[in-house]
């Protein structure tokens, strides 16, 4: 019962402040919408679509980084506190390199453009806003570094306390670039891009040199010693990190591909969507905060050679999150139409919303069992396997069987809207069982 106590406590322990930070940087995205949307639609276009690419080609590169946590948990659990520092500073690199990746494609974003088909006025302001938020690949990189070593070695707060200051900073940034103050020009939409740069750069700072100074990182010994980029461990890295890069991908453009299919059938029903999937990726912060603690706690149980104790945490990790998603299914389900009236007043989008939002119910309870397992599964260091599961499930079943079922008469009359969160309802079903079933089989032969 004690070592029961002690796994749940380490779980919230290590949880809780990942969820906050979480909730911060989802909370510079609505607060970038809410200011862009008051001053014109021109601007608010430009300021979702920038941020849809940027997020897409930011998230498939952060994937990449998050290959450092498990690496640096199995070190902690095996106390091979010196090798932690050298993985680190690989992974300085590896950011480094993906940093070019990041600002080649946001400042070259033809190809995504080209998808859009957008007016002169919106594609001026994207472009701006593209250009911007470019300045805040290296930063944004290196504090993921930050982000991965931290929670590898269960020290959470710090990405939490850096996280809340970049917030607090977001809407007087916004003012003073979006508007112009001081003899700063008035940006518009891109402001909220110039000031994503300089908080990311605040943040950076603050980070590595709370990391230089504060007495608990010491003995890791990141500044003790220069390494140049060591070749064999940037690949083994990569190997690591490029599928869950991947499975980002896969996770990103399937939800883009569909807003955009569902955006054919008119501006309420897409509107609708709109609030459903903002709905969704708030719920699955709970999930990706739990499954982050679990992959730390089996990293580190595995990198002391204990394959039971790994094992555990996984199942404790999964069933906390089919315990706490089922909580907050139900909360959708029977809140769905007072949430869809605080979203919006138009009736025909909150009639729309109020039933798509029953569907994200069911479906943030797939999501929190294929969420968790998709993070314990990177605590054992197994990636590729997920990411084919993820690239079948999500692309072939949600987006492939979404298309099908939302606007096509394969199965039936179209189903509009409603068809593409039915499917990808059966997709996380998929995407989790199959999930599930590989940490079970895994799990048990580390514990023999």
């Amino acid at each position: 019962m004690s070592n029961r106590r002690s796994l749940l406590r380490n779980l919230f322990h290590l949880a809780w402040p990942v969820l906050i930070a979480q909730l911060a940087v989802t909370a510079n995205g609505v607060i970038d919408t809410v200011m862009a949307g008051r001053l014109s639609p021109v601007d608010l276009a430009a300021v979702g679509i920038g941020a849809s690419i940027y997020v897409t080609v930011f998230i498939t590169a952060m994937g990449v980084l998050l290959a450092l946590t498990p690496c640096v948990a199995h070190l902690y659990g095996g106390r091979q506190y010196a090798d932690i520092g050298e993985e680190v500073r690989q992974s300085v690199w590896l950011s480094l390199l993906l940093s070019v990746f990041v600002i080649v494609l946001l400042r070259n974003p033809d190809p995504f453009l080209a998808l859009s088909r957008l007016t002169p006025e919106v594609e001026l302001k994207v472009r701006a806003y593209l250009d911007a938020i470019s300045w805040s690949a290296v930063p944004s990189q290196l504090f993921r570094v930050f982000y991965g070593f931290s929670n590898g070695i269960s020290k959470p707060r710090p990405i939490m306390i850096f996280n809340l200051i970049g917030v607090t900073l977001k809407v007087p940034l916004n003012l003073l670039f979006i508007y112009g103050y001081f003899g700063v020009p008035a940006l518009g939409g891109p402001g909220c891009a110039v000031s994503t740069a300089i908080i990311g750069w605040l943040t950076c700072l603050m980070a590595w040199v709370w990391c230089a100074r504060a007495e608990e990182y010491r003995p890791y010994r990141i500044f003790a010693d220069f390494s140049g980029p060591k070749w064999a461990k940037l690949v083994e890295l990569l190997k690591l990190g490029l599928p869950i890069g991947a499975t980002f991908l896969v996770d990103v453009t399937g939800f883009t591909f569909m807003a955009l299919f569902i955006a054919r059938l008119g501006p309420a029903t897409s509107g609708a969507h709109q609030v459903a999937s903002n709905l969704a990726a708030l719920a699955f912060m709970l999930p990706v905060s739990l499954g982050n603690a679990a992959s730390v706690l089996v990293g580190q149980a595995l990198g002391a050679g204990d394959g039971r104790g790994a094992r555990r945490a996984g199942l404790a990790g999964i069933g906390i999150g089919l315990g706490s998603g089922a909580l907050v299914s139900l909360s959708l389900w029977f809140g769905a139409a007072a949430i869809a009236g605080f979203y919006t007043n138009h009736a025909e989008v909150r009639e729309a919303a109020t039933l798509l939002i029953g569907y994200v119910a069911v479906y943030h309870l797939f999501d929190s069992l294929q969420g968790v397992g998709l993070s314990i599964l990177r605590g054992y260091k197994k990636t590729t396997v997920p990411m084919a599961i993820y690239a079948v499930a999500l692309w072939g079943v949600g987006l492939g069987g979404g298309y099908l079922l939302g606007l096509t008469d394969t199965f039936g009359p179209p189903r509009g809207a409603a068809g593409f969160w039915f499917a990808a309802i059966l997709s996380l079903a998929l995407a989790g069982g199959l999930v599930t079933a590989y940490f079970l089989k895994v799990s048990w032969v580390r514990t023999r």
